[in-house]
């Protein structure tokens, strides 16, 4: 009996979290598909009144939004490659004990102290004008090209791998280099296809490094031209057609439609990761 109340209470609290999650994003999806006056008024909760998808039509039928989603298509390419690749490099030492890497500590209270304390704005933009990277696609991926919170996750997982796998290979002669890529990068597939999913997520919803490293707007990713067009609406980046559409948009329909135009491309990628959450890190990698 009470096994059969804590199946009742359990399923309940996570269909309430789920439709706490889900609702909302109906209720956004409903808003950016009614009309201004709908929307005004309050009228707007879990479906659109007065069907209208102006709001997409101005935000997709533009070639200054093609050409930006190009440019964060190719920065999430680029992007997420570069990350896991250094993620990897620099995880994959860190998990290793003071005896067999001695200047371990140092580097991680090197990285911790970049996670707590920041140089500030001007610095870190001096620092990438000195590269020459301002106005160019790289200033896009090389100022994050090693997300330590990213690097942290990674080396807890390696570090719960069990040693007795990677002594059995040093004894049959494997490198550290063949150990990492042959070994603790398959065996740590689930926790690298999470930080895959957060890299992408992070690359294709960052908005404010086209803002301030772009010197032009047709070099802006999608998040930086929809932020500057949809909800800063600057009025040097509009056409008159475009000025005549967006008086027919409030600001509430073309912010509902930024979200849904930006989390398509991350809502498409999910179910393809999805499968190596679930999956165990090291089980039936060695045995009694």
């Amino acid at each position: 009996m009470s096994r059969k109340i804590f199946n009742v209470f359990n399923v309940s609290l996570l269909v309430l979290a789920a439709l706490s999650c889900l609702l909302p994003m109906i209720n956004i999806l409903a808003i950016s598909m009614s009309s201004s006056p709908a929307v005004a008024a309050g009228k707007v909760t879990l479906w659109p009144v007065e069907f209208t998808l102006q709001s997409y039509k101005f935000v997709v039928e533009k070639p200054e939004f093609m050409k930006a989603f190009i440019i964060s298509v190719l920065k999430v390419l680029a992007g997420v490659p570069v990350n896991m690749l250094l993620t990897i490099l620099v995880s994959y030492p860190l998990s290793k004990t003071r005896a067999e890497f001695r200047s371990r500590n140092i580097y991680m209270w090197f990285f911790v102290v970049t996670m707590i304390f920041s140089g500030g704005l001007v610095p870190w933009y001096m620092i990438i004008s000195k590269m020459h990277l301002i106005d160019s696609f790289w200033a896009l991926i090389i100022p994050s090209a090693v997300p330590v919170y990213n690097v942290v996750l990674l080396t807890n997982f390696f570090k719960s791998i069990p040693k007795g796998i990677e002594e059995a290979a040093l004894i049959d002669g494997a490198s550290h280099w063949t150990t990492m890529w042959k070994i603790y990068v398959p065996l740590s597939s689930a926790s690298i296809a999470t930080l895959v999913l957060f890299s992408i997520v992070t690359h294709w919803n960052s908005w404010f490094e086209g803002l301030i490293l772009m010197n032009s707007p047709e070099k802006y990713p999608l998040q930086s031209y929809l932020q500057t067009i949809i909800v800063n609406r600057d009025v040097k980046l509009m056409t008159m057609q475009d000025a005549r559409v967006l008086a027919a948009v409030s600001e509430r329909t073309s912010r509902a439609a930024q979200v849904f135009v930006a989390t398509i491309p991350v809502l498409a990628a999910y179910p393809f990761l999805q499968k190596y959450f679930t999956t165990g890190i090291v089980v039936g990698a060695i045995k009694e």
